[in-house]
């Protein structure tokens, strides 16, 4: 088989089961029905998203030492099995420790494995086009993002949690069984870099300054995306509207930053990106009825942040430094979600608003582009 046809069968296969995985960023339409399920407040509800994030960004950095170690079709059955085991224990647990294990933990496990690999060997199977098949994978897991809202709400109205958590795992059974069968055909194995491929790491202090531009850069982001619902029901939006919306713009966000990095100078490009959120965030604490628009600014503007930062890593740093380093700097990823979906919960109990997480979002997104500049002149 041609190695075209076989990189686009490992794209193919790698953005189906980003696709279900994405949908744990439709995870706000949970607030509300979790909230009276268990009789609990909005920001230990939040957790749940937030601890699934901090495991899959934990995967993402452990993630390298086992890509190399199986063959394809294993790492994307191992997915499924977790993931599907995951969704099911939620379903069926009347707490939230049990949510928090089944959920949070071995969905976000199963997340973090298929997300980390798929944008890894998605590039790898596509080298001439690595930051283009970098954009589409994260791209898919954006779609997944629009389009899981409206399914998961049909599934709470007919079936309540378990409901929406059973087909969660049956996509999430069936997506990656295909994706196996996908990377089976396709007899791309992923090759593991020799030393003399591996290139240099950075220094420690451009790590820093890049997690930290990074992290800052999609806190904005995870916070909207946690709470989307909850800031479009206090607008008078169909709570479902909101994430899709922002998922929509991310999904662009995704495609459009991965093409920027393959066309022009990337690191140019890494300090316009959070002001576009920056844009957002002041529109949606000055208005609530651009709360659409200025949801889809966030989303536009989180979907290239996180589609360049990884493609930029895998361009400046190639071979097996490459995903060591973009593992090191996943990590702020989960930082900032575990810290500002929980942050923006907090401050909405105590004052029934999410005004204040607004700013403060803004604030970081500010932070992360003064960071960006000064990457650029590295």
């Amino acid at each position: 088989m041609p190695r075209v046809s076989s990189g686009r069968l490992v794209l193919a296969g790698s953005a189906l089961v980003c696709v279900v995985l994405g949908s744990v960023h439709g995870f706000s339409v949970f607030l509300d029905p979790l909230e009276t399920k268990l009789n609990l407040g909005r920001a230990t509800v939040s957790l749940t998203y937030s601890f699934a994030l901090v495991a899959l960004t934990l995967t993402v950095l452990l993630g390298p030492k086992l890509y190399s170690a199986f063959q394809p079709a294993a790492i994307f059955g191992c997915v499924g099995v977790l993931g599907a085991l995951g969704a099911m224990l939620a379903g069926v647990s009347q707490g939230i420790f049990g949510i928090w294990l089944g959920y949070s933990a071995l969905f976000g496990v199963a997340n973090g494995l298929g997300y980390g690999f798929s944008l890894q060997y998605a590039a790898r199977a596509n080298p001439n086009h690595s930051g283009v098949a970098m954009g589409i994978v994260t791209a898919a897991y954006a779609l997944g993002a629009a389009v899981s809202p409206r399914a998961f709400v049909a599934m709470l109205e007919f079936g309540e949690f378990f409901g929406a958590m059973a087909l969660l795992a049956t996509a999430t059974a069936l997506a990656c069984a295909v994706a196996a069968w996908f990377v089976w055909r396709a007899e791309l194995p992923f090759e593991a870099s020799s030393d003399a491929e591996a290139g240099a790491m950075p220094s420690v202090r451009t790590v820093v300054r890049t997690w930290l531009a990074y992290g800052l850069g999609v806190a904005a982001g995870l916070m909207a995306i946690g709470h989307a619902a909850g800031i479009a029901s206090l607008a008078g939006i169909t709570p479902w509207l909101a994430p899709a919306v922002l998922a929509v713009c991310n999904l662009v966000g995704s495609l459009i930053g991965g093409l920027l990095v393959d066309r022009f100078s990337p690191r140019r490009l890494l300090p316009l990106i959070p002001l576009i959120s920056v844009l957002g965030l002041v529109m949606l604490a000055f208005s609530p009825a651009i709360t659409l628009f200025a949801l889809g600014l966030v989303g536009l503007a989180y979907g290239c942040t996180i589609s360049a930062y990884p493609a930029v890593i895998a361009k400046d740093y190639p071979g097996s430094s490459g995903p060591r380093v973009y593992g090191l700097v996943f990590t702020a990823w989960g930082a900032a979600g575990l810290a500002a979906p929980w942050l923006a919960g907090a401050l909405f109990d105590q004052t029934q608003s999410y005004s204040s997480a607004l700013w403060i979002a803004a604030v970081l997104a500010a932070t992360s582009s003064v960071l960006a500049i000064r990457l650029s002149r590295r």
